[in-house]
Formats: C-alpha cells, structure tokens, sequence
C-alpha cells in the first residue's frame, strides 16, 4: 500500500516519511505542499469523523498538540502568526491543518483564508514538499516536537 492511500496508519507503521513527531493524540506530518514553508498537518492516532467524535480529554489533548505543532512552526520559519484550521470537507476524518502565515504575503492575501490561494499552489511540483529544499526545515520541526516533555 502507498502511504498516502492512509496516512493515519502509515504513520502508525512508520512508513509515512511526513511524520515529525508522535504526539500524544496523533502525528504531526510536513505538508505535502510548502508553498507556505512550515505547513504542517495533525493526524489523529485513530480515525474518527470530527472533533467531536473524540471525548472531551481526548479533543483537548487534540487541540493542544495542534497548538504545540504552531509553537514548532513560529520557532523554526518565523512566520507572522500562525492559522488552525480543522475542514474534514475533502478528506473525511479527522485532521488539523497548520498554516504559517508570513509578513511577504501580499496583505489582501494574508486576511483571507489559504484556501483560496491558487490551486496551483496545492498540485505543482515546484510548490511539493522535497528533502532537498525542506529537509533542513523538517529536520529542526522533528527536533523541536522531539525536544519537548509535553
């Protein structure tokens, strides 16, 4: 199986080369995409629908770890602030989007959601993730998550 054909348990087997980090409610993964450098995503440790499948310390515990992926991204890529986001739209369970937002962004840009960035954005190999331009960056988010008693 391709890991991407479920990221949730080819990141419990340890074959999703994305993974940063196990947390404590999931798996913190690069952004196939870094259009945005340090754009990170949250996977669950098990599939669910929506947040509010989880119980309430297990939301928390969720919630929290998206933030603390945050903390990673404005330590390494010092972006302006940092934007949540939980859809489950495109992809039906569970799972936080992470999206540094930084002061190069045009400021029409930098107020509306990421959403609505070109699509190209999303699909174009020169905007995907390679080891040769992010691995340093992904390397110093592992370190950071990897660092920290949470």
């Amino acid at each position: 199986m391709n890991w991407k054909e479920n990221r949730i348990e080819s990141a419990k087997n340890g074959t999703n080369p994305m993974v940063l980090a196990e947390l404590k409610s999931g798996y913190a993964v690069i952004g196939d995409t870094q259009f945005l450098p340090g754009y990170c995503v949250l996977l669950p440790k098990r599939e669910v629908f929506s947040l509010n499948d989880l119980a309430v310390p297990e939301r928390s515990q969720f919630l929290t770890d998206m933030s603390l992926i945050g903390d990673a991204i404005l330590k390494v890529c010092h972006p302006l602030r940092v934007n949540y986001d939980l859809l489950g739209n495109a992809d039906a369970f569970l799972h936080a989007h992470i999206f540094p937002r930084y002061e190069w962004e045009s400021e029409e840009r930098r107020k509306k959601p990421v959403w609505l960035y070109d699509s190209s954005n999303w699909f174009d190999d020169d905007k995907q993730f390679s080891e040769e331009k992010h691995g340093k960056m992904k390397k110093e988010l592992a370190s950071y998550l990897s660092d920290r008693t949470f």
